[in-house]
């Protein structure tokens, strides 16, 4: 029998997710939304369709937000995909933690186009999806901490190689 796994793995007061949130407050909204959508999409969305290679309720989120940054959709569609398709996909998933937190993650990559601070929840739920692809379920505490720390050094890498230098429009996000 498995332990109980948390959802979301990461510490929202470790250096690295501190500098990790400094970083995103220093860029647009549009270079946000950007690179969580890639990431999502390159690095979570795979852990997901490698369990469920015909579900595509994830992969239909992410293509729904990049057509209301492009002006395709308004918000309601893409908000309705990210709930009803999404965000149930991983309701259903209790047992395969790894899939569910993917779901997860890409329903927060989504989510983003709306409210930034979803940014953070792209990571907490990656590293979840990450850890428990990567490690299995019977994993240490301390095997998924170090997991979920470079889930957050490659994140944040990401934004790193796409982040625009002195971003005359930073977005203002409210962290809570």
């Amino acid at each position: 029998m498995h332990k109980k796994l948390r959802k979301m793995l990461g510490d929202v007061n470790a250096p690295s997710t501190i500098a990790l949130m400094r970083l995103i407050d220093t860029q647009s909204k549009a270079t946000i939304c950007n690179w969580c959508l890639d990431y999502a999409e390159s690095s979570i969305l795979p852990i997901f369709e490698k369990y469920y290679p015909n579900d595509g309720r994830p992969r239909n989120a992410l293509n729904a937000a990049r057509d209301y940054l492009d002006g395709k959709v308004k918000f309601p569609v893409v908000k309705n995909i990210i709930l009803n398709e999404c965000h149930a996909a991983a309701r259903e998933l209790d047992t395969n933690p790894a899939a569910q937190a993917a779901a997860r993650a890409c329903g927060q990559g989504s989510a983003v186009v709306h409210t930034l601070s979803h940014s953070l929840g792209i990571y907490f739920y990656g590293a979840a999806a990450v850890a428990y692809d990567r490690l299995g379920l019977d994993a240490t505490t301390e095997e998924y901490n170090a997991a979920a720390e470079e889930v957050c050094a490659d994140i944040t890498a990401a934004l790193r190689a796409v982040a625009v230098d002195h971003e005359p429009n930073p977005a203002k996000i409210k962290w809570n």
